[in-house]
């Protein structure tokens, strides 16, 4: 069976910038410490954390929308799930990212939701050094 994980965040840089961070291999590797290759194209591949996650984008609009077709090598063969950033413009400049990822096996519910937070918001936070 397979849940969806939905987080919620805020960040004091625009949505052009959190896009960056999270769709350019090279930004990527440097928030996350791992390597990343990233497509920029629709159904182009990609491949974070050192290659424990790949997939193929399905939808990228820059500054504003992200959707993978994304696994980790522990999900079952040919399993794999959706990840949707949604970016939005705060009034004050900032951005709200919200993740919408669909069909995450259960049992991997908890690691995936810890990885979004340590990984990834909590080192955004750490880069621009104000959470929101």
């Amino acid at each position: 069976m397979c849940k969806t994980i939905k987080q919620k965040v805020k960040f004091q840089a625009s949505p052009t910038r959190i896009y960056q961070l999270l769709a350019d291999s090279k930004q990527h590797s440097s928030l996350t410490g791992l390597k990343a290759e990233i497509s920029r194209r629709v159904g182009g591949a990609f491949s974070t954390c050192g290659g424990r996650v790949s997939g193929v984008n399905v939808d990228l609009v820059p500054g504003e929308r992200i959707v993978l077709a994304w696994r980790r090598k522990d999900f079952p063969v040919g399993t794999y799930s959706m990840a949707t950033f949604q970016l939005s413009r705060l009034k004050n400049g900032g951005t709200e990212l919200v993740l919408t990822h669909r069909g995450v096996p259960k049992a991997l519910i908890p690691a995936v939701e810890n990885d979004w937070r340590r990984l990834y918001w909590e080192r955004i936070w750490n880069l621009l050094k104000v959470p929101v």
